[in-house]
């Protein structure tokens, strides 16, 4: 009888391992934190790529992704009639910690650490900024970041985020995530004999996926 009432407690406590491939995109809102302080907006790009996710606990797993994203920034000029807009293609590898509650419909919390590697990037501008030294209307204007190339060509930093997920039948499921991204690596040039000092990325993601479990 002893025998049988272990057998049962450890058949409940038991939890077997999970297995899930999917993919997702979305819209990426990003900056890069300047020092000196540039005024900017966000500048809007995308993202999309593939999922990995391992489940190993009840209410805890861990998910690698490969994402090809875009991160950047966009100067703001308030009444002046500029555009200057620069765009940074990353492949990203976050790796996240995932917790998650629920079983049918699920909340959950992804964390970890990211790197990203270089892979291109592109600038618009509705003047000539190779000349925006010379133009009087950049006369108490920072221009330093225009001549500035992409100088991080792998870059690192922590990814973090929430959102739900809800389970179509037991072998798909679908889910929205909201995730803040900090670069720990200078975006441009930078340092103390530099004149930008510091050019950190920020990006905020919103994007939409789909699981599907193979064990």
């Amino acid at each position: 009888m002893l025998t049988a009432a272990f057998a049962n407690v450890n058949a409940q406590t038991h939890y077997e391992s999970k297995v899930y491939i999917g993919g997702h995109g979305g819209v990426n809102l990003s900056r890069v934190i300047f020092t000196p302080d540039i005024d900017q907006q966000f500048i809007v790009g995308g993202n999309f790529g593939i999922n990995f996710r391992y489940i190993e606990e009840k209410h805890f797993g861990f998910i690698v992704e490969a994402n090809w994203e875009q991160r950047g920034w966009k100067d703001d000029f308030e009444e002046l009639n500029y555009a200057y807009s620069r765009t940074a293609n990353f492949i990203q590898v976050p790796f996240l910690a995932h917790i998650y509650f629920g079983r049918r419909g699920k909340f959950f919390i992804n964390l970890g650490p990211s790197v990203s590697f270089f892979v291109g990037e592109s600038t618009k501008a509705n003047f000539d900024w190779k000349t925006s030294v010379s133009n009087p209307d950049f006369k108490n204007r920072f221009t330093s970041h225009y001549f500035e190339p992409i100088h991080s060509k792998v870059d690192y930093g922590i990814s973090g985020g929430l959102g739900g997920e809800f389970s179509i039948n037991p072998k798909n499921s679908i889910y929205l995530d909201a995730r803040f991204y900090f670069g720990l690596a200078n975006l441009v040039k930078s340092g103390r004999t530099d004149p930008i000092r510091g050019s950190n990325p920020m990006t905020i993601s919103i994007s939409a996926g789909y699981w599907f479990k193979i064990k």
